[in-house]
């Protein structure tokens, strides 16, 4: 009989965005920090995230998030956060997701009306908000990163497509900022494909012409991500509402608008004194699923000026599994698995 791996799942969507849980059957990881699991997971055991996102397990446009102990004594879990693009420090529908899933599991134990718990990402603590309804979690608010704008009104040939204008913002990885009217989108569901080809071109485009470094962490990789920005309405005072759509690279466009993409919005309006502390941003999906970002203040941080945040969005949970993986299954023999997913049986 073949060697059996097991991993308990719970999975869960914000605003379409499908985040896959780890919730067991993986032993604990080398590092004092969540960061530095990170780190080993990315350097030492990617095929983790691989099994989860590939064939027959998952697809690309999935997310997966490994509950891990928390190295700081005020969180209540650590996470670390999985992409087609590898481990982003932080994400604000994958941290919506993961409380979630901690009220739901009962890790955190769930209490009617507003309550406070702190996660502990790759990118450092998270300050929770949860608002439980009867016994059902309907928003979470977290901390964005500290969010600001790297790149003001650059210009780019790409190919295909001709010269666009771009900005680029950091809120938990570099984000290229383009005009979706400019380009010719109306940021609706059936453009998704051309969306996706498009972005591919332009972020490969950026990606030859220039690196980007983060004033704190420095070389954090290449360009990963993209977000289409439509017109900008004004229904009330101190509050926006604008289609968007972001891009995960290679190939992936997101269902949500994503609560890093949303951050950098807010980002961009702030540098160009189009909102105020207070104001709210709510960012509409090609699915026309929301989130509710928040301009909380403009602050300095090692020199940079930035912009403080917070994104609200609901998660669902869809699912609740184990899946089980075979060592002689022809579709995952190409995985190393034995050193980071412990054995059924």
């Amino acid at each position: 009989m073949s060697r059996q791996y097991a991993l308990r799942l719970m999975d869960t969507h914000a605003g379409g965005d499908v985040s896959r849980i780890v919730t067991g059957g993986v032993p604990e990881l080398p590092g004092d920090t969540v960061r530095a699991q990170m780190v080993y997971l990315r350097d030492e055991a990617d095929d983790l995230r691989r099994l989860l996102l590939e064939e027959p397990y998952g697809i690309p446009e999935m997310s997966v998030d490994l509950l891990v102990p928390p190295s700081d004594p005020r969180a209540v879990a650590g996470y670390i956060i999985m992409e087609v693009m590898g481990y982003p420090i932080y994400s604000g529908s994958n941290t919506i997701c993961t409380a979630t899933a901690v009220l739901e599991s009962g890790i955190v134990e769930k209490v009617e009306g507003i309550q406070h718990f702190t996660l502990e990402a790759p990118a450092g603590l998270v300050e929770i908000e949860a608002r439980v309804k009867d016994g059902v979690v309907e928003a979470i608010t977290c901390q964005g990163l500290p969010s600001y704008i790297d790149t003001y009104d650059a210009r780019i040939d790409v190919p295909g497509i001709g010269e666009i204008t771009y900005h680029v913002a950091y809120s938990g990885g570099f984000y290229a900022l383009v005009d979706a009217t400019e380009l010719g989108f109306e940021l609706v569901a059936p453009e998704e494909r051309r969306l996706a080809d498009a972005a591919h071109t332009i972020v490969e485009a950026i990606r030859a012409d220039r690196v980007f470094s983060h004033y704190s962490l420095g070389d954090v990789g290449p360009l990963p991500f993209l977000h289409f920005m439509g017109p900008v309405d004004n229904p009330a005072r101190g509050f926006y509402r604008s289609r968007s759509a972001t891009y995960v690279h290679p190939g992936v466009i997101c269902r949500s608008t994503t609560g890093t993409g949303t951050s950098a919005r807010l980002a961009l309006m702030n540098h160009r004194g189009e909102i105020e502390p207070g104001d709210r941003l709510e960012t509409v999906s090609l699915r026309n699923t929301r989130f509710v970002g928040e301009f909380v203040a403009r602050d300095n941080a090692e020199g940079q000026d930035v912009v403080r945040n917070t994104i609200t969005g609901r998660a669902h949970v869809i699912a609740e599994s184990e899946i089980i993986a075979n060592a002689d299954d022809p579709m995952i023999q190409h995985l190393t698995l034995n050193h980071v997913v412990e054995t059924r049986g």
